[in-house]
């Protein structure tokens, strides 16, 4: 039903805690496969995807987004986990939209007004569902899903995210 990309840098820690978080929807079908994009790490980031079952790509951002086997990408940042109930709201909007969509920040886990002023926006804090078909239009002009993800119009979805540390 859904591939999940997530790009990574040495991230070895965070890839594993968001993995952890999709077992139960990667058990329940929801999550088809998992691609990671890797820029360089030089830690255990590929061991981390290796045992948990991901297509780990090297070979750039446009041709990792050509491995999703499902019509429907979910984008995550590593450390970047999603709260419960979010599957319903993803199903909802795969079904009925063709636009791009993102998460809403878990309530608790919102930084303070001004931390959130003046920190550096992070396109891909809140995630982004996108279609197969748009991602790998925009991948081609693209460098990174991060670059992608600041040039395209969304809807927001009932579901909450804990964005990335």
């Amino acid at each position: 039903m859904l591939t999940v990309f997530i790009e990574t840098k040495n991230s070895e820690e965070g890839l594993a805690r968001t993995l952890a978080a999709l077992v139960p929807n990667a058990i329940d079908g929801f999550v088809r496969d998992v691609v990671v994009c890797d820029h360089g790490s030089t830690d255990n980031t590929h061991r981390v995807a290796d045992h948990a079952g991901c297509h780990f790509v090297t070979t750039g951002f446009a041709a990792a987004i050509r491995q999703a086997k499902s019509d429907w990408i979910l984008i995550l940042e590593p450390g970047a986990r999603l709260a419960d109930g979010w599957v319903e709201p993803v199903l909802v909007h795969v079904e009925r939209q063709k636009i791009a969509a993102r998460f809403r920040r878990a309530r608790s886990a919102r930084a303070r007004f001004l931390s959130r002023i003046f920190a550096r926006k992070r396109a891909l804090a809140e995630g982004l569902v996108i279609s197969k078909g748009q991602a790998a239009s925009l991948s081609s002009k693209a460098r990174s899903a991060e670059e992608m993800a600041k040039k395209i119009a969304t809807k927001r979805l009932s579901a909450e995210i804990y964005s990335a540390p």
